[in-house]
């Protein structure tokens, strides 16, 4: 009786696996076909649009559809919709760039991506949501948490960040500033008041999925504690993950306070061991994550901390207000910018 009920259990597992394929695939192809459609639909509201240059026509034709497709086939042709429909036919003009969308991000993606005024951080949105397949959940929560503007490539020239998207996009290569972000977002660690460097630890290790949520779904967590041996000494590297893109090992050492330039030897003193005992074949060189409480941009650009395969970035254990967030963030990526500038100009001017 025990096997016969064996038995039952696991063809009824397999039919109801297939089902499930079955519908995943009806899903697929159903969206696939929606995300054409309605780019068809904008791709004609837009060629009637163009036949006139008055201003209140296409408010008009709008209109007029929605009732007219409205009475004919139901909800779910809004003149919300039909904007939809008519600002993705105005991004991406081309129908193979939807084909090849289409095969990857549902309509919902898209809808959240058209959004998004500024054409180089529509297509990072577009390609690290195909890359980590976020659900439209997670894409709509990265980009309200300003993750663009978090990452180190959001501060490198516009050319600079075309190159490593196109890099990204046709050849699967992705960029160390892709990867990682400043500021973190921690305040679903509950530290509130003081707590310690070994709190700040143990409520990371306790909140792991989430912490590794935050940092991208490519870390994989290797160590907490690390102990390594030098010259007889011993020493404890905070956190060891991996990643598995970028191919290298990254060591993440935590600090309650501010960043302070005696931080850079102890953390080039772990990327040498890890480089020397730690790495295997195929693998790039560790890179070390220093995390911080605040930070001074003058000590880190002096030290040149990039070059020693080291990054710093504050974390925030609770959520400022989005306004002084985005205004701090747009300060950063001009400083940044302003930099590599004067830094170009520097280098021409030596040249000469």
């Amino acid at each position: 009786m025990e096997e016969l009920n064996k038995a039952n259990e696991s063809y009824l597992s397999e039919i109801t696996k297939l089902i499930a394929d079955a519908r995943q695939r009806v899903s697929f192809t159903v969206n696939a076909e929606l995300s054409l459609l309605y780019w068809q639909v904008g791709k004609r509201i837009k060629e009637e649009i163009i036949k006139t240059n008055r201003a209140d026509y296409g408010k008009q034709v709008i209109a007029n559809l929605s009732r007219v497709l409205t009475d004919q086939y139901g909800s779910g042709w809004s003149k919300r919709q039909l904007h939809h429909c008519l600002r993705t036919a105005e991004i991406f003009p081309d129908i193979e760039i939807v084909h090849t969308l289409r095969a990857q991000l549902s309509w919902s993606h898209l809808r959240l991506i058209i959004a998004i005024d500024d054409e180089i951080k529509r297509n990072f949105y577009i390609e690290i949501c195909k890359l980590e397949k976020w659900s439209t959940r997670q894409l709509q929560e990265r980009i309200q948490s300003m993750l663009y503007e978090r990452t180190a490539i959001s501060k490198k020239p516009e050319l600079t960040i075309k190159n490593d998207l196109e890099s990204l996009k046709n050849d699967r290569l992705i960029n160390p500033d892709i990867v990682f972000r400043d500021p973190y977002f921690l305040d679903f660690l509950g530290l509130t008041d003081t707590y310690s460097e070994k709190d700040l630890e143990s409520a990371i290790i306790a909140e792991l999925q989430r912490f590794i949520i935050e940092f991208g779904n490519d870390f994989a967590f290797m160590a907490r504690q690390k102990r390594i041996t030098i010259d007889n000494r011993d020493y404890k590297i905070d956190l060891l993950f991996y990643h598995r893109r970028l191919k290298c090992l990254v060591a993440i050492d935590l600090k309650l306070g501010e960043f302070e330039a005696g931080f850079k030897g102890q953390m080039e003193l772990y990327l040498r061991y890890l480089e020397k005992y730690e790495m295997i074949e195929g693998e790039r060189q560790p890179i070390g994550l220093i995390l911080c409480a605040g930070k001074n941009e003058e000590h880190i650009e002096l030290l040149q901390l990039v070059k020693s395969n080291i990054r710093v970035a504050e974390y925030l254990t609770e959520l400022p207000e989005k306004k002084l967030l985005k205004q701090k963030l747009h300060q950063a990526i001009e400083y940044a910018r302003n930099r590599l500038l004067t830094q170009k100009i520097n280098d021409d001017e030596q040249i000469v």
